[in-house]
């Protein structure tokens, strides 16, 4: 009976040393709510096929800690990014997991920048196999990426409000973004669980000080019952091996700057963004 409770203790202590949200489909339960997303500058893409990926507050034993966005190889074409996000229930505020798929599901309507207003996404989108990007709103160096477009967008109502629920935002899933839900799914890919963990080690990326949980506020419950966790298809290639050193970035991402909350560091997490109702979309294809 002491060697079981022994074993129990050691799995217990392995489970908390590790990043909680960093497993795929698990939901990480905490008392705390996410500070506010961060403000920080999109880099430019490095090439095509490259997905944009937001920023998000991640959590583990000492706290939320920031995840900076990253430009990402989409596993497969065709494939785009559903952000995760925290949602408020029950009392307590529980993180759903990203992923990938055909359509941009639901997200929570945080509004994560660069995109990513709260429903879908106009950052870009696949055309016979190439992905084409949203100048209006991505950071795109045309003269070497040629597959562009550009449509204005117009953003009312931003704000920084990092969760679903109340208190956050008040939205709901729309019929079609539950049908999203149910579609072909694919797991984070490992440059994006790499850059997660080298987060979690980055003292410059955890929140304020309020928001390191005392042992009552550790996480409530892990349940491995996300509804993309169950015959999760997996990518092309070999995707199951980490790639370089942990403590340098992936060669997979292109990073944006880890900033602080002030909303003019850098020209800010909603930058260039600004828009009007026009929906003048012009394609230059070279």
């Amino acid at each position: 009976m002491r060697s079981i409770r022994s074993i129990r203790t050691l799995l217990f202590a392995i489970v908390l040393a590790v990043p909680l949200a960093s497993f795929a489909g698990v939901v990480v339960s905490v008392r705390i709510a996410p500070p506010p997303l961060r403000v920080y500058t999109q880099p430019v893409c490095p090439g095509d096929g490259y997905i944009w990926t937001p920023g998000y507050w991640a959590y583990g034993p000492a706290g939320y800690y920031w995840v900076d966005g990253a430009w990402v190889l989409a596993p497969q074409p065709g494939l785009l990014w559903t952000p995760g996000y925290w949602g408020f229930s029950g009392g307590v505020y529980a993180w759903h997991a990203g992923y990938w798929g055909p359509h941009v599901g639901f997200y929570g309507g945080v509004h994560y920048g660069f995109g990513y207003d709260g429903v879908g996404f106009v950052g870009g989108r696949w055309d016979h196999g190439h992905f084409f990007y949203n100048t209006a709103v991505a950071r795109v160096n045309v003269a070497v990426i040629h597959n562009t477009y550009r449509t204005e967008v117009i953003n009312r109502n931003v704000t920084r409000v990092s969760f679903n629920g109340r208190g956050g935002i008040n939205m709901r899933p729309t019929r079609e973004q539950e049908r999203f839900e149910h579609e072909r799914h694919f797991e984070r890919t490992n440059a994006q669980v790499e850059r997660e963990h080298v987060a979690s080690t980055r003292h410059e990326n955890f929140g304020p000080r309020h928001d390191v949980p005392r042992p009552e506020n550790r996480p409530m419950a892990m349940h491995n019952n996300h509804p993309h966790n169950n015959n999760m298809d997996r990518p092309h290639g070999n995707m199951n091996q980490p790639h370089g050193n942990m403590d340098h970035p992936h060669p997979d991402e292109h990073h944006g700057n880890m900033g602080n909350d002030h909303p003019h560091n850098g020209g800010g997490h909603f930058g260039g963004e600004h828009h009007d109702d026009n929906h003048h979309e012009e394609r230059n294809r070279r």
